[in-house]
């Protein structure tokens, strides 16, 4: 018999609302969905689940981002979501009405949508049928009514708020008018990227109460906030990587018993997820220092990519800065940049060469008004590694490759 699952996709420009019945149905035991941007993912998701079985209590099952390769298809149960839903109304300060700005189909959107049906309010939809601007969030915004307004956004939306599109001159009235908007919701949880520490300060100073939240489609999104993991949640460090526990935690990876036991485990009465990333853990909570695959060493020198990335972001003009390591006959690797700003590429090495040694300046940089991003609004690691990539072959003889995109 097959299994009978749900498909939690719309076209573009379709009412979102239109999943939550499927969805809540999910949450009282019903079918599963399958939340993917792909609407043909439901029959290969189901042929996954005939041959594997599905785990009772699976409401979800989210396909990762693919932003570094191969997308997993994650199991989250009900009960991790209803988890999820219950610790974030519990640090918010009570139940409210939800801004919905992400699709739905991710997990960012997703929890949007759930938090909704558990609380029994309905969002409101900033409508997907045009890019995001300032103009739709803020129609979107004064549709809401309460109790209690909340929201969930991805870097790149906020900072368009707050500086207007790239490449574009400033509108100083509706960058007011959107910081008013802003300053209208009771709390924005700000994730799925490294947010910029500056446009987060300026934010905060303007009476806007951001949230920054880590956590990934394993951990049913956002569980540790401001640094501080939800209730119920545990963080800690093993061998400097990240690992979560607790009731938040996916069951696993659909069909892939052996990356599931790679990634999860359970002890002590506590399911663990093992991430991706590096991280520390002291008095103050859990900061991310950069992911546990993203060290660059070139000629026996060592160093984070996060770091130079943050390094170059120092730089006033830069957006933000996605760094990487290529293969490199003699050194090993070299350090290639992806730069989203206006700064000249010869300013951008001798800064990094400035703070950091010559030898860390990027030797393969592209520069452009915006990094590459997923539907999701992280930037597309996998785009931009292969652009870099071409590019570094397409310069075979010349030391230092540039191209502006």
């Amino acid at each position: 018999m097959s299994t009978t699952l749900r498909s939690l996709h719309l076209p573009r420009g379709a009412d979102p609302l239109a999943l939550l019945d499927p969805l809540a149905a999910a949450l009282s035991g019903g079918p599963a969905v399958v939340a993917s941007p792909d609407p043909r993912v439901l029959a290969t998701v189901t042929e996954a689940a005939d041959r594997a079985g599905l785990p009772a209590g699976t409401a979800a099952i989210v396909s990762t981002s693919g932003s570094t390769g191969t997308p997993k298809r994650t199991l989250l149960p009900a009960s991790a979501l209803r988890a999820s839903a219950d610790a974030t109304r519990a640090v918010l300060g009570g139940a409210g009405q939800w801004l919905l700005a992400l699709p739905g189909h991710y997990v960012a959107g997703l929890q949007v949508l759930s938090r909704s049906v558990f609380d029994g309010t309905r969002p409101v939809v900033v409508p997907d049928n045009a890019p995001f601007d300032g103009t739709a969030f803020r129609a979107a915004v004064a549709r809401m009514s309460g109790p209690r307004r909340y929201a969930s956004m991805v870097p790149a939306q906020l900072a368009l708020l707050v500086d207007g599109a790239p490449g574009r001159p400033v509108d100083a009235t509706e960058r007011a008018a959107d910081l008013e908007a802003l300053r209208g919701l009771d709390t924005i949880l700000l994730g799925g990227a490294r947010a910029d520490e500056t446009l987060l300060h300026r934010v905060r100073d303007a009476g806007v109460r951001v949230v920054t939240t880590y956590g990934m489609s394993e951990t049913c999104g956002g569980c540790v906030y401001d640094g501080v993991p939800l209730p119920g949640v545990r963080a800690e460090i093993a061998d400097d990587v990240i690992r979560l526990g607790g009731p938040v935690v996916a069951g696993g990876y659909l069909g892939d018993p052996e990356l599931t036991a790679a990634a999860f485990s359970e002890h002590d009465g506590v399911r663990w997820f093992t991430t991706s990333d590096t991280g520390t853990l002291d008095a103050a909570g859990l900061t991310v220092t950069g992911r546990a695959d993203d060290v660059i060493n070139t000629g026996g020198l060592k160093v984070s990519a996060t770091v130079l990335a943050r390094t170059i972001e120092e730089l006033p003009g830069v957006r933000n800065a996605f760094v990487t390591g290529l293969p490199d006959p003699v050194w090993g690797q070299r350090v290639a940049a992806w730069v989203a700003g206006t700064v000249p590429a010869e300013t951008i090495r001798a800064h990094v060469a400035d703070r950091l040694g010559g030898r860390l300046a990027p030797k393969v940089l592209r520069r452009g008004t915006r990094l590459p991003m997923l539907p999701t609004g992280k930037p597309d690691r996998q785009r931009m590694i292969e652009d870099l990539t071409a590019e570094a072959a397409s310069t075979t003889t010349a030391p230092r490759a540039e191209r502006e995109a």
